[in-house]
């Protein structure tokens, strides 16, 4: 394990003050009484966005919009600090105005109920993301944990289609091999692994394959590196292996299709106590470490300063550190 701490308070230099910095995913502890303004560490490190995940593969209809009401309400009723991101101009609003503008996602097809109309619902409410399954296979595909790859199904198939139709972005991040390749061949718009590492940096079942990341920036999509330590390495969260990822992705696809999406757990507890409640969903992997370890927001001003050191370009690194997810938001989203 090797975690970095900060010793003053975060920033940007000069060169990069300007960006616009873009988290594509992030965790809340799952309860309408969360208290949300742990979100502002991200606008204090200096980003200007952050999709927060509000339910996942345990959760049905009625979890997932009590969480994403308390959320949403939060946001709506803070408006010197946030913006709710329904557009793309909101997230430009924001940056220019020093508040953080803030969407939701959902990490499974499960909290749709098994109907394709509730896409069109939580977009409504402010999802602009979902992946198809989370680890294990679902009504619409295999997961990345799964033993039998059965790739994406009819339904899986329907969700892309309204997916497309109503303008939220589609995600392959932790789905299953073959469910991902179906994923990227299916959408008629970009897709994203919204947070994943490389696998061919750090070998684990979570991380995704070369070829997956071509497919992914042949639809126009991006790649958010995940800054969890036992995808990055063996528990690293050292700036480097989190740099060794960005590199690889980049030499493979260019600049203009990596980004960030840290996947950054505000409470750790809370995360052990889900491997503990749903061990189905993750494999003994997940389970050697006595804690899981995550880059934190302050570290974002330090992954700018790590890259330009080595001889990324500034118009690189504004693409990395925002820009390109925010190509695909004026893409995908109505």
């Amino acid at each position: 394990m090797n975690q970095e701490s900060e010793t003053k308070k975060p920033g940007f230099g000069p060169e990069y003050a300007g960006a616009l910095v873009w988290e594509q995913h992030c965790c809340l502890p799952l309860d309408p009484d969360t208290r949300v303004d742990a979100l502002w560490r991200y606008a204090e490190a200096g980003a200007s966005f952050v999709s927060v995940n509000v339910g996942y593969a345990p959760h049905g209809i009625a979890d997932t919009v009590r969480v994403l009401s308390a959320f949403r309400r939060h946001v709506l009723t803070n408006p010197d600090r946030y913006v709710l991101a329904e557009s793309a101009d909101d997230v430009r609003r924001a940056k220019a105005t020093g508040r953080l503008a803030v969407a939701f996602d959902l990490e499974d097809a499960n909290p749709l109920g098994g109907r394709i109309d509730t896409v069109q619902t939580y977009y409504d409410l402010g999802v602009r993301t979902l992946l198809l399954t989370y680890n294990q296979r679902n009504a619409a595909g295999s997961g990345c944990h799964d033993d039998a790859d059965g790739g994406l199904t009819a339904f899986g198939r329907e969700v892309v289609a309204e997916m497309n139709r109503v303008g939220m972005v589609v995600d392959a991040t932790h789905c299953s091999y073959r469910t991902s390749m179906d994923i990227f061949a299916a959408s008629t718009a970009p897709v994203v692994l919204s947070h994943s590492a490389t696998r061919a940096v750090h070998d684990h079942e979570r991380n995704v394959w070369d070829d997956q990341i071509r497919a992914c920036a042949a639809t126009g999509g991006v790649i958010g590196i995940n800054g969890v330590g036992i995808f990055l390495g063996d528990n690293d969260t050292s700036t480097d292996a989190f740099v060794r990822h960005i590199d690889h992705a980049v030499d493979l696809v260019g600049w203009e299709h990596v980004g960030l999406g840290l996947d950054y757990c505000f409470a750790a507890d809370d995360l052990n106590s889900e491997l503990t409640r749903n061990p189905d969903l993750f494999p003994p992997s997940y389970d050697q470490w006595d804690r899981i370890d995550f880059i934190e927001p302050e570290r974002l001003p330090t992954i700018a300063t790590v890259l330009a050191e080595r001889a990324y370009s500034p118009e690189s690194i504004r693409g990395i550190l925002g820009e390109n997810f925010l190509r695909v938001a004026q893409t995908v989203w109505r």
